[in-house]
Order: structure tokens, then C-alpha cells, then sequence
């Protein structure tokens, strides 16, 4: 369960930005039902924002902050620094940049962070709160590390070959030191999908591919025979079967084809969809499937896995081939404690107007679950929550947006000039 995310110096990012899905104290208004009113934590927050304003980059710290924690100690060069990101010009680039969450992982509340420049890791830290009690295990000042008897094992074998460039936490975890795995399978568990390329720091073709596999990991039940499913599995493919059937996609079943290479001894595996029930004429490959099929199929499982593990969901731009009715449905999955009993929860941007409510009926975010992002003059991103303008309960979101009410929307005064 995540709780709160921080980032300093990251692309566009400067100074400190933070996102909380810890639910709003001031906000009495409730959503589709009443459980919403006392929410431990909210099941989805949007970004909202013009196009190059920084949405993507609040996702893509995450996503780096993961890789830090699963990737630095087995796959970071030790000679090749840290591939981080700063801002791209002015004095940001020699600033150093800082990442720090707060999550739920194990019934337990973790509260963990590191500071990096280009060459090395310069501060991380580690607390949990078991019982709601803080605990200090670990703080890391450069190469010298405080440890308190909370944390159990060989610190100190574990000190001594963490490398400069490379998390405690990471190194910790490979060299079997058990007490952090909660920690790294949280980070680990946070799956990603996106319409962009992989970030440039995905740089060594290991890195890359393992990047990969961890991006759709779901999508490896699709490649399991029949007879070696778990119940688990059974049941995450029905579920996606029936996703599909309720979509109004016009499909009813898919499988998984091995097909011949010409001239090669091997085979390759396609996707096909159904689109008539007992009908074996009536399939077709996934890849002649229209746009909004296609993004389903790559998302649905991805839905479905975060509501049965209760992990976390990060999309860019969620509405991407999708219709907004289908949009608003998945999201409603989330806010569903019926769909959505483990407390999965979906991270996303979009520029879709019709979940905040009124043209396509009621909204299915509250609104401490809406943020926006911005730059300033200086082409820093700002991200800040709709909260902030502190809305009244009637008020037209949708229009209050497309209005410039709450800023976060593009300048075209001057587009018209375009080819005068």
C-alpha cells in the first residue's frame, strides 16, 4: 500500500514534489458509496496536466526509485555511477537528487529514502513502524552506516561490499539478509505500462530485459499450459476472460499459438481473440485487433493482477485507446472494496476530462485523488492537488479544468497564427 512518494531534482522535476494517497482529513464528500468516507488509503490518484508538463516524469521517478532498489547492486556498473536523471540545465544538474516513500508492506509501515548524485549514493535511510511505533534500522551518510539492534543480521559483512553507487537495501537483499525482503518484494511488486519507450537509464541489455520481465510480469500466466495453473491462476484468467466479454470488445475467448518459422527450426507464440463463442473460424491475431483491443488485452491482466495482489498500478496516460466509459469502469474496480478487497491501487495520468465527472455522470475520484502538474517560467514541473483550490462540493470539475480554473492546461492563443 502506498502512502506518499517525494522527489527532488528528477527531469523536470525541482525542487520537492510530493504525492499523497493518504485520504484527505478536510474532505467530507463521499463517492459512489459510503466506505469511501473512511478509506484507509485511496485506491487511485490522477495526474492531470498539458502535454510535456511533467506528468510522466512524477511516474517515471517511481519507476527509477524501483529500479534503484531491485537493479543497483547486480546490474548498475560499479565503475558507471548512478544513471540518474537531474534537471537538465542551470545548476540542477551538480544538485544532488532525492527520492523517499512511505508504504504499508507486511502489515508494517516503512518509511524509506535515499539521496544520489552522478557518482555515488550520498544519504538512505530505513524505518519501519511496527505497531505504529517508529523503529530506526538503518541510516547511511556516504560510506558510513548507523545501525540499530531493530535490524537483525550481517550488517556489517553487508556494509563493507555495498558499493558507492549501489543501495544498502539492494545489496542487503542479494546477500540474504531476510529481514529487508518485505521491502524489496514491495518495491519489486509495483508494476508499470506505458505508451513511451523505456527510460534512457535502461542502458545494458540485461538491465533492459529484466526490466521488461518485471513490466509484464503478469502477462507470463498467458504462456502457462492448462494443467500447470495454480487456482491463483485459474482464477486471474477467468477474471480476465470475463474483463474482456464485459468490455464490449465483441470477443470471447483468446489463446495462445505457437507457429513455425519459415526456414528455422524454431516457433513463435501470437495471441488470438475470439470473436464469435463455438466458432473456430472466427480468430483473429492480436496484432490486426484494433487499437482499444489491444491496449485491454496489455492492461486488463495488469488491472486484475494489482486487484488480486493488492499492489500498485502505475499507467501513463490511461486513456490511450481506451473509452472513457471503459476508463471510468476500471477505475470504479479500484474504488470497490467488493473488486478490490486487498487494497490494490492505480497510479495514473491522463488527459481525460470525462473522470472528473458531470458529462459522463458522476466522477469516480474524490478529489484529494486529482492532482495536476505544471511549469513554472523556468520550465520547472509543480505538482499540486485540486484540494489546494478547495472546490465546492456542486462544482464542475470537468469545466473548471478545461476553464484554466486550476491551471494545468496548454497556452494556444497563438496556434491560430500557425501558417499565416
Amino acid at each position: 500500500m502506498l502512502l506518499e512518494f517525494r522527489v527532488e531534482n528528477h527531469r523536470s522535476i525541482g525542487d520537492e514534489q510530493v504525492v499523497t494517497f493518504v485520504p484527505s482529513s478536510s474532505l467530507t464528500e463521499t463517492v459512489d458509496d459510503a466506505s469511501h468516507a473512511e478509506l484507509a488509503c485511496l485506491p487511485s490518484i490522477a495526474i492531470y496536466g498539458a502535454n510535456a508538463s511533467g506528468k510522466s516524469n512524477v511516474l517515471s521517478a517511481l519507476e527509477f526509485m524501483q529500479s534503484a532498489v531491485v537493479y543497483s547492486h547486480r546490474d548498475w556498473d560499479p565503475d558507471g555511477g548512478v544513471p540518474r536523471m537531474p534537471f537538465a540545465w542551470g545548476e540542477w544538474q551538480s544538485k544532488p537528487s532525492t527520492f523517499e516513500i512511505e508504504f504499508v508492506a507486511a502489515k508494517t509501515k516503512y518509511r524509506y529514502g535515499f539521496v544520489v548524485d552522478n557518482e555515488r549514493v550520498l544519504e538512505e535511510w530505513l524505518y519501519a513502524y511496527p505497531a505504529g511505533r517508529k523503529q530506526t534500522w538503518f541510516e547511511r551518510d556516504g560510506d558510513k552506516f548507523k545501525f540499530t539492534d531493530s535490524l537483525k543480521g550481517e550488517k556489517k559483512v553487508i556494509e563493507e561490499i555495498t558499493r558507492k553507487n549501489s543501495l544498502f537495501v539492494s545489496t542487503a537483499v542479494q546477500n540474504r539478509l531476510e529481514q529487508l525482503l518485505p521491502v524489496y518484494s514491495w518495491f519489486r511488486s509495483i508494476s508499470f505500462t506505458r505508451t513511451q519507450l523505456p527510460d534512457s537509464r535502461f542502458r545494458k541489455p540485461s538491465h533492459f530485459r529484466r526490466m521488461i520481465e518485471s513490466r509484464y510480469e503478469s502477462q507470463r500466466v498467458l504462456s502457462i499450459p492448462a494443467d500447470e495453473l495454480t487456482s491463483i491462476q485459474s482464477r486471474l484468467l477467468n477474471n480476465f476472460r470475463k474483463l474482456l466479454r464485459e468490455s464490449d470488445l465483441g470477443v470471447h475467448d483468446f489463446r495462445r499459438v505457437e507457429r513455425e518459422i519459415d526456414g528455422a527450426p524454431n516457433f513463435y507464440a501470437e495471441f488470438q481473440l475470439a470473436h464469435a463463442p463455438n466458432n473456430d473460424e472466427a480468430w483473429l491475431p492480436l496484432s490486426e485487433e484494433s487499437g482499444g483491443t489491444q491496449a485491454m488485452f496489455r492492461l486488463g491482466l495488469q488491472v486484475l493482477g494489482s486487484l488480486q495482489q493488492g499492489t500498485v498500478l502505475v499507467v501513463d496516460e490511461l486513456e490511450s485507446s481506451l473509452h472513457p466509459l471503459l476508463a471510468i469502469e476500471l477505475l470504479r474496480l479500484f474504488s470497490n472494496p467488493e473488486s478490490n478487497p486487498l487494497g490494490g491501487q492505480l497510479f495514473f495520468t491522463t488527459h481525460d476530462t470525462n473522470l472528473l465527472g458531470n458529462i459522463a455522470g458522476p466522477s469516480p475520484l474524490r478529489r484529494d485523488q486529482i492532482y495536476f502538474t505544471e511549469k513554472n517560467p523556468e520550465g520547472v514541473s509543480c505538482v499540486y492537488p485540486l484540494t489546494d483550490f478547495k472546490p465546492r462540493i456542486t462544482e464542475n470539475l470537468e469545466r473548471g479544468y478545461l476553464q484554466g480554473r486550476y491551471g494545468a492546461i496548454p497556452f494556444l492563443s497563438h496556434l491560430s497564427k500557425v501558417g499565416r
